[in-house]
């Protein structure tokens, strides 16, 4: 049975569980109500006998009535009247007792009998002497019935009170009765709503501990440790199948973590050799591009240069020169650090003179600085390959004059850099091949410093872990470009910056 019981569906058990206590509810509420309708119809007839007597003495006085009616008038409806009541008062005598007995309530009865017999043929013989017209018979016929129906009357009433006596200790003992049977229904309700919670709590036990123990082991896994298990069962049930199916689960999932741990071990290893021998090449890459040039003995010849242009009065080509230099050496110091927004500006304008005296003074760049916003700090190298770009791809090789704004103002806690220009202007497809980095460096570009828009708009959201700081607005072709970087005025301490410094 017990094998049986673990083997049966959850659904079988619960239907089990409350059609069990459901049954013996029903059985008690039927019993119940058979007691209480036999204890009803006892009450029902606890005062018949008093109601039969009351008849019994109604139909007394409707002979006794329907006699002197007869004697009065001497019709024969009045004599129809009281052969008719005659008949319904014997009929009643009949339920009397006529036996012998020490019982006085059937002594009384017996009484009753006799007496109104003896009445009956007393009222016969005066409606007979009446029709006979016997006066004088009929008259004292009259007298004796008068006078037995005055006994018979007491002797009812008599018996009417003992039955009304008896009636009612009947009556205290029924109602006491029910109100054993209410106490008692309500003692066996209780006992049966007690066993139900111990069925209850005996059927769900086997239920809810394998839940528990399942939640609790289920904890554990999400925790990592995928060395518990449920405890093992043969149960049928649905219980039994997602507690094997859970061990089995667990078991899978360790196999597949130390798969996994192994996996990344190796991957990480070939990641190690890989980056150690990227640096490697790296540093290759270096120590070959520092034997081909070296930044201070250029650095030096540049300034060396620009002396001497000074001393053969060659102003212009001495501040070139110079301009030259400090480009240079902004480009080397600053490209593997950040600077300051000022930096970037004096680079800028460095930039332009410089194009300037190779294309004669063809660039025409204005510039409106908030000096308050001077100080912030920025990625190196941020906005001279931007106005480079407005020079390569704006202004250059049109037929107007080629125009070049920087506006640098403090919105709120941001700075927003405008540069704009009033060159070729752009697409909105080709915005958005810039935006969405679709657009490379072009390599036969020898007079760019090989940093594209790509590069900046990259190195603008690993610096301050934000995307879309740059905007890109032109009206169409020939209506010229303007790009604006929206920058946080301060930028968070807690984060390093995007060379590893």
């Amino acid at each position: 049975m017990k094998t049986k019981w673990k083997d049966l569906a959850l659904t079988t058990k619960l239907i089990f569980e409350v059609g069990a206590i459901a049954g013996l509810l029903l059985f008690m509420n039927v019993a119940f109500y058979m007691q209480i309708n036999r204890s009803i119809k006892k009450l029902d007839n606890v005062y018949a006998s008093n109601v039969d007597m009351t008849l019994l003495d109604e139909s007394l006085s409707d002979v006794q009535d329907n006699m002197y009616q007869y004697l009065k008038v001497k019709s024969s409806e009045a004599l129809m009247d009281y052969y008719q009541s005659e008949g319904k008062y014997r009929n009643l005598l009949e339920k009397l007792n006529n036996e012998k007995t020490n019982n006085s309530v059937k002594l009384l009865e017996r009484s009753i009998r006799q007496m109104s017999e003896t009445y009956l043929s007393h009222t016969g013989e005066t409606v007979t002497a009446k029709r006979g017209r016997n006066v004088e018979k009929y008259k004292a016929k009259y007298e004796e019935t008068l006078e037995i129906f005055g006994y018979i009357q007491s002797v009812m009433k008599e018996l009417n009170s003992q039955l009304f006596k008896n009636n009612s200790k009947s009556y205290d003992s029924l109602r006491q009765v029910l109100r054993y049977l209410e106490i008692s229904n309500m003692a066996i309700m209780f006992v049966i709503v007690i066993c139900g919670l111990f069925l209850v709590i005996y059927v769900t036990r086997d239920m809810v501990e394998p839940l528990k123990n399942m939640a609790e082991t289920a904890e554990l896994v999400g925790q990592g440790n995928f060395n518990v298990k449920m405890p093992s069962t043969d149960a049928g049930d649905e219980l039994g199948t997602v507690t094997r199916a859970f061990n089995t689960m667990v078991e899978s999932l360790d196999i597949y973590m130390t798969k996994t741990r192994e996996s990344m071990e190796k991957e990480q290893q070939m990641m190690e050799r890989e980056l150690l021998m990227e640096n490697h090449l790296k540093e290759a890459q270096l120590k070959y591009l520092q034997s081909q040039i070296n930044p201070h003995f250029l650095f030096n010849s540049l300034n060396a240069g620009a002396q001497l242009a000074m001393m053969e009065d060659a102003e212009q080509t001495g501040i070139f020169v110079q301009k030259m230099a400090d480009f240079f050496r902004y480009n080397v110091k600053k490209g593997e650090e950040d600077a300051t927004l000022g930096e970037e500006i004096d680079a800028v304008d460095n930039y332009i003179y410089i194009l300037n005296v190779r294309f004669a003074g063809d660039i025409h760049f204005t510039k409106q600085v908030d000096e308050t916003v001077e100080t912030i700090r920025i990625p190196s190298m941020i906005l001279q390959p931007v106005v480079e770009n407005a020079v390569q791809h704006g202004i250059r090789d049109i037929e107007w004059e080629g125009k070049i704004s920087l506006f640098v103002e403090k919105c709120g806690e941001n700075v927003k850099i405008r540069i704009r220009d009033n060159g070729k202007g752009m697409t909105g497809s080709q915005i958005e091949n810039i935006l969405e980095g679709r657009v490379c460096q072009g390599e036969d570009e020898a007079d760019s410093t090989g940093i594209g828009m790509n590069n900046v708009i990259s190195r603008l959201e690993l610096y301050y872990e934000k995307e879309h700081l740059m905007e890109i607005y032109s009206e169409g072709p020939g209506k010229g470009t303007e790009v604006i970087m929206t920058i946080p005025a301060e930028r968070r301490s807690d984060v390093s910056d995007i060379t590893g410094r």
